[in-house]
């Protein structure tokens, strides 16, 4: 149990959310020089998920930052090994908040979580003798390949049901031994870390306390300001975990009126100024580490959102992939999104009221010509005259 900080400042929620605006890119000017990149590094995660609707959701958020980025830009920007001497690739896919693209030069500071991924059991799989070694031998032999290349990403059972050679390669991804080095159609590619990774970061020797005091402080600068819950959620980090370097990571304590006297943590750089520049008008990747927890998305804009693709159809309220609209700082409006052909669909819109129009027909826009498409088609609105208002800002 945490005693609370004495604060260091005290910040009304107004200051707290553009606070945490700017610190996710959404406010001032994008730096597009440092593009893809500049953009995972300073969030240092990006998500992945399969759900492809407008886009997959990894493309979706430097999208939300920097504007229509060609996708395949954004692919490479991840993958694409760096300038001689370095081969290595810019990213690696691993467990932070979920699956996520993570900076290459971030891989010492999960040696933590391999550890813990190499004491305990492993998803209960049985695992044959020699059936890990063979895919090492494998990859070592042949390059990178796919789990179909190793053998076979499947039995004939269930989606879950894991070929061998599937279960030894995700094991050795856990370990650190395997390292994805690239999404292909969405499936892994897989080599070995010893030739993936540049040799300087290639070590586990870093403690549990050096990395997560490291994880802890990245947080606190991607979002800016947040609670012990905000900033330990960010790498999906235990409590105990965060109290334990909270001290010497360098965020300082703060308190936010309006968020219930929770102990809050801010980057002290973010203090340094107030926030200003010009706010992006974008839909958001339910996926997007601006909204990743629900109960902050509440706190910072009074907003509630649940992602309901996996709830039942006749349950859902937003619809399958609802996106919120972020737009002058707030989030405004909820997009469903589909398309068909060259027209974006937008399925359901749920709006906070008339004011709310133009920048959804704004966002429905740009997220049309991005993905190219050339028309957009507004189906389901509960309010006839704000369906009305909205078609019309769209022609």
């Amino acid at each position: 149990m945490t005693t609370s900080p004495r604060p260091a400042a005290t910040l009304s929620a107004d200051e707290a959310r553009r606070i945490a605006l700017r610190a996710q890119g959404f406010l001032g000017a994008p730096d597009r020089k440092a593009g893809v990149r500049g953009v995972l590094r300073h969030l240092g995660a990006v998500q992945l998920d399969t759900i492809s609707v407008l886009a997959r959701s990894h493309e979706l958020i430097p999208y939300a930052r920097l504007g229509a980025v060609p996708r395949t830009k954004v692919e490479s920007a991840y993958w694409t090994p760096g300038a001689a001497p370095s081969s290595a690739p810019h990213a690696f896919e691993y467990w932070s908040h979920a699956a996520c693209v993570l900076p290459i030069e971030e891989w010492p500071h999960f040696a933590f979580r391999r550890r813990a991924y190499r004491s305990r059991p492993h998803w209960h799989h049985h695992l044959p003798d020699g059936a890990y070694d063979q895919v090492i031998k494998q990859l070592r032999a042949e390059g990178p390949l796919t789990a179909t290349e190793l053998g076979g990403a499947k039995n004939k059972g269930e989606w879950w049901d894991w070929s061998e050679s599937k279960i030894a390669v995700e094991r050795a991804l856990m370990y650190g031994e395997v390292v994805c080095v690239e999404r292909r159609g969405w499936r892994r590619i897989y080599d070995l870390a010893e030739r993936a990774i540049p040799s300087p970061l290639l070590h586990d020797d870093l403690d549990d306390a050096e990395c997560v005091r490291r994880l802890v402080r990245q947080a606190g600068e991607a979002l800016g300001v947040g609670t012990r819950a905000d900033i330990a959620d960010y790498h999906r980090l235990k409590s105990d975990q965060f109290d334990a370097v909270i001290e010497d990571t360098g965020l300082v304590p703060v308190t936010v009126e309006g968020w219930g006297g929770k102990p809050a943590w801010a980057d002290p750089t973010a203090l340094e100024s107030a926030p200003r520049g010009r706010h992006r008008t974008t839909l958001l990747s339910p996926f997007d580490s601006l909204i990743w927890e629900r109960a902050r998305t509440e706190r910072i804009f009074g907003f509630t959102h649940r992602l309901e693709a996996y709830v039942p159809k006749p349950k859902r309220i937003h619809g399958y992939f609802a996106m919120p609209v972020l737009s002058g700082g707030r989030l405004v409006g909820r997009v469903d999104p589909a398309r068909a052909g060259s027209t974006l669909v937008a399925k359901q819109v749920s709006l906070d009221g008339p004011k709310a129009v133009p920048a959804v027909a704004a966002a429905l826009h740009e997220a049309a010509s991005w993905v190219g498409c050339d028309s957009v088609r507004v189906e389901h609105m509960e309010s006839a005259p704000l369906k009305k208002a909205l078609l019309e800002a769209l022609r």
